[in-house]
């Protein structure tokens, strides 16, 4: 790199940070030792969600098996063809998750059983009562453990209120300050100055100043007493921050989202140079997954994945959006026979459904902003949509595997 991303000064900051939550070797066994399924049972069951968590894993037991489907139906595979993962966003909570695994459930005996997706996706501000108060872990428990899903994205948005005191603890302790307004009870919150309306950078976007402190802060917490391990990354800031901060973490990863407008070769190849800056001696970087823009074509696509392959960093799964929210672009996005060209062509993609494209109620980006309170009120509602998404990504798997193409579902549906 010609110019440093990080001054000793910034280093020296984050390093700091991380020496405050245990170093990188606490850090790392933690966040195992939290994703234990029984570690996580026997918490939930003292916060409340044990009922919750029983009731799960009894579902789980009825749902559809994609094997299934593989052997009814003749499957085979061309090996030319690359290999499709199923992502499926919005999984706002365990009310939500849990209403949306009934759904799953009953599907199976239908002509259209909905399989689990592999990744899933939450949208939900890492407050600390969603963090300490059971219904993440109790979310993570649903997703990861009872239906197995391999990956489960939370977001970190840096503008949500958190207590006074943390913050002068981190000033006290990064030598930084944090320039914030007075949230009441004990609260704050970094003022953002480019909400210029209430979507204008989803309270996490810009990431000003020295203000990726307070996104890795976020995330370590959220991982130490979660065991949640992979975060969406909001700025170009933060994706230099947790590559230099979790290159000694193997088990720490985060997501770019396409909102960081990964549209196009030359910002890949910003990201490529990123990574490759604090890559760890293995060739893998926290950076697991990058979506790529909703406005890229399938030929850019998989010249992304080929220079990728050609970076020799490993562990880097891409993504894109099959359909998308109606308030989040335009209008009747669809991306499928996109996919397809991508699939065939024999580069693996990851394909995710914000939406299952039919505008229903709820499927919004408005809905991934509601407060806890109107979460849970609508949560039947929220998980219909949830359903309904990873429902068509089962279609369209089974479209693709009908072709012969590879798909990933969540380990449940084997």
């Amino acid at each position: 790199m010609h110019f440093k991303l990080l001054s000793n000064a910034d280093m020296k900051a984050i390093d700091k940070l991380k020496e405050f939550h245990g170093g990188a070797n606490h850090i790392g066994s933690t966040i195992k030792e939290m994703r234990v399924f029984e570690t996580r049972k026997k918490i939930l069951a003292e916060k409340g969600y044990g009922k919750m968590i029983e009731d799960a894993e009894q579902l789980v037991k009825k749902f559809a098996k994609a094997g299934d489907y593989e052997k009814e139906n003749n499957i085979s595979y061309n090996d030319n063809f690359g290999v499709a993962t199923a992502q499926v966003s919005g999984w706002q909570g365990a009310p939500v998750t849990h209403h949306a695994m009934k759904r799953i459930a009953l599907s199976a005996s239908t002509n259209q059983p909905c399989f689990v997706p592999s990744e899933f996706i939450s949208v939900v501000a890492l407050t600390d009562n969603y963090v300490y108060n059971g219904d993440l872990m109790a979310t993570l428990t649903m997703a990861e453990n009872i239906m197995k899903g391999s990956k489960f994205c939370s977001t970190n948005l840096i503008g949500i209120p958190q207590p006074e005191k943390r913050f002068v603890e981190l000033e006290k302790l990064t030598g930084k300050k944090f320039v914030r307004a007075d949230a009441g009870n004990g609260l704050s919150n970094l003022i953002l100055k480019n909400q210029g309306t209430f979507f204008g950078n989803f309270g996490g976007i810009e990431v000003a100043n020295d203000n990726h402190l307070i996104y890795l802060d976020g995330i370590t917490r959220t991982a130490l007493a979660t065991g949640g391990d992979f975060f969406l990354n909001p700025s170009w800031s933060t994706i230099v921050a947790i590559c230099y901060y979790g290159r000694d973490i193997p088990n720490l990863h985060i997501k770019i989202s396409m909102l960081l407008a990964t549209q196009n070769l030359m910002q890949f190849r910003i990201l490529l140079n990123i990574m490759k800056e604090y890559l760890r001696d293995d060739m893998t970087s926290p950076l697991y997954e990058i979506n790529i823009g909703n406005g890229v074509s399938p030929e850019n696509f998989i010249q992304c994945a080929k220079e990728l392959k050609e970076s020799g960093i490993k562990g880097v799964s891409l993504a894109a959006h099959i359909y998308i929210n109606p308030d989040l672009g335009v209008a009747d996005f669809n991306w499928t026979e996109d996919m397809h060209k991508v699939l065939e062509s024999g580069t693996d993609m990851t394909y995710k459904y914000e939406s299952d494209g039919t505008a229903r109620e709820m499927d919004t980006m408005a809905t991934y902003f509601l407060s806890e309170d109107e979460r849970n009120a609508n949560a039947e509602k929220i998980g219909d949509v949830i359903f309904y998404k990873a429902l068509q990504a089962s279609k369209d798997g089974r479209d693709m595997m009908k072709k012969g193409i590879k798909v990933f579902f969540g380990g449940s549906s084997y």
